[in-house]
């Protein structure tokens, strides 16, 4: 195992994750299902991102087999192995930098299968090509990008101006040549799902065209070095077929190879996304700001950016930052509510995390239930983090009276939103030039059940802080968001994290009461989630 010797940032930096056998015996089988018993008789294989070759294991047919990788050291472990009785053949095992070098360099007898239309119909590219991308999460941090991880291969320069960010994945290169110049043989791969439905990949879905023969997904944290939670799939091509695929079916496997649901990855790249949909309601005359939000990522794994502050961030460039880029007032309240709400109502998973939330179709418009099922959820979710600290809490969903609160609340804007009560310049203080809302909003049972909950926790709060006769040094203050009571009684760590829990039981009983509550509601929610088509099933 030399993988394992290998530094953990040259692993990272390569995009180097070895395939743990448990997966090579499952690619394998699936092989066999889709080109016949005596598939390793009848084609040819080439692992051209070889590694150390723990992908060819189990292979039978040596004398087809050919195991290309960039490093040199690689190419001298697999030989080692091959002296102590790997079953492949030391003149097929050679190093060759598949996005760089040029195909004249390969050994003649591979050559003579890439250059014959017939045997390379037969050629079967089995790979689980490198993960590293030019862009990454450390670009949404503020950390320092993976700078010329995946632009200064000739394959990038080559195909740059034609497959638009997708480019900048090296897998998504090793794709690209492999449709383009080796024409015709089947492509059998470990990747990321990014190329079957994500946003960047549109302009490479226009010039990879193949027909689909059957694959599975995997949980990515079962391959070594990979911590993400987003699903890896081995997906198996024909690339003979130029298709246009809309949707593929693939099978999941849990961590321990049990199979348990077939999941379809859609192509959406005619479909409006949502967040199309909720610009619509970004507001130019902002009028009285309650709140702020954005726009992120249309897909389950940005859905952690997704959150409600009343503090407007900013980027060193001057720029508003895209997680709070939208105000929020009493006009676009519901819509900004319902994008929360279908956005965190489903919990994010690693077989979700690709999946694209979408323009949905009118029908919410008139279902004022779910709606307000939406604010309910809304209010209560753990990812509001208004907070009195960051200025007027616009966001307490009760009176002073139903919560037994020792001092008038600085804004009374939700109960008045709620009861229908708001006024021009009133407790809410509205702009003259807004809508009033005259209408009391009505809700669902699994809604007032979260109200419930809530309130008891609310109550339980002001009682605990009426017997704090002095509040300086304590997070204590009668306007508190639910951000702020959990932080109150929870604390934070030496890093400033919020604690997971409380010392005080009663607290903790109280919260999870409202949690519970907050679940059965998120269960009604997706329902309508999937009804209105703002996700496909």
């Amino acid at each position: 195992r030399r993988d394992l010797l290998v530094p953990q940032d040259v692993r990272e930096r390569k995009g180097s994750f070895f395939t743990p056998q448990i997966w090579v015996e499952l690619s394998q089988k699936y092989l066999a299902d889709t080109l016949g018993e005596n598939w390793q008789d009848e084609y040819y294989i080439w692992d051209c991102a070889a590694g150390t070759g723990n992908l060819l294991a189990g292979l039978t047919n040596k004398f087809h087999i050919w195991a290309s990788t960039l490093d040199r050291q690689d190419v001298d472990v697999m030989k080692d192995r091959i002296k102590n009785g790997a079953n492949l053949l030391e003149n097929h095992v050679f190093q060759f930098d598949f996005l760089n070098d040029d195909f004249a360099k390969l050994p003649k007898n591979l050559q003579n299968v890439i250059n014959d239309p017939e045997k390379r119909k037969k050629l079967v590219i089995y790979i689980n090509p490198p993960y590293a991308e030019a862009g990454s999460v450390s670009v949404i941090d503020g950390r320092k990008n993976k700078t010329k991880v995946a632009t200064e291969s000739k394959i990038w320069l080559k195909y740059k101006d034609k497959l638009g960010l997708g480019i900048r994945e090296l897998f998504a290169q090793f794709f690209i040549r492999i449709h383009q110049e080796i024409p015709d043989c089947l492509l059998a791969s470990f990747s990321k799902l990014k190329y079957i439905s994500g946003d960047g990949f549109s302009d490479f879905r226009q010039l990879f065209k193949a027909q689909y023969k059957k694959g599975f997904i995997v949980p990515a944290n079962t391959f070594d070095n990979v911590t993400g939670s987003f699903p890896i799939g081995f997906l198996i091509w024909d690339l003979s077929s130029k298709e246009i695929f809309s949707e593929i079916e693939t099978d999941a496997y849990d961590a321990f190879a049990k199979f348990f649901i077939k999941k379809k990855f859609f192509v959406n790249d005619e479909t409006k996304r949502i967040s199309d949909w909720i610009n619509r309601y970004e507001v130019k005359n902002k009028g009285s700001v309650i709140g702020y939000t954005g726009n992120n990522g249309p897909d389950f794994q940005n859905n952690n950016y997704c959150h409600i502050s009343n503090l407007q961030k900013v980027n060193k460039n001057g720029s508003l930052n895209n997680a709070t880029k939208y105000s929020i007032i009493q006009n676009n309240l519901l819509p900004i509510c319902i994008y929360f709400a279908v956005r965190h109502a489903i919990h994010a998973t690693w077989l979700n995390d690709r999946d694209q939330f979408l323009y949905p179709q009118d029908g919410w418009q008139q279902d004022t239930v779910f709606q307000n099922d939406c604010l309910a959820f809304t209010l209560f979710h753990g990812q509001n983090r208004i907070s009195a600290k960051d200025g007027i809490n616009h966001w307490i969903p009760f009176t002073e009276k139903e919560v037994d609160a020792q001092e008038k609340f600085q804004s009374s804007f939700m109960t008045d939103f709620i009861k229908g009560k708001l006024k021009a310049m009133g407790n809410g203080n509205l702009l003259e030039t807004e809508k009033v809302r005259t209408i009391p909003l009505s809700f669902s049972p699994e809604a007032i059940a979260v109200f419930d909950s809530g309130r008891e926790l609310w109550k339980y709060y002001h009682a605990t802080i009426k017997n704090i006769t002095i509040w300086a040094g304590t997070q204590a203050s009668v306007n508190a968001s639910l951000y702020d009571i959990r932080a109150f009684f929870q604390g934070r760590n030496e890093q400033g994290k919020m604690n997971n829990k409380s010392e005080d039981e009663t607290y903790n009983e109280l919260l999870d009461n409202l949690r519970d509550t907050l679940k059965i509601l998120a269960q009604k929610i997706e329902l309508k989630v999937y009804e209105y088509g703002f996700l496909k099933r």
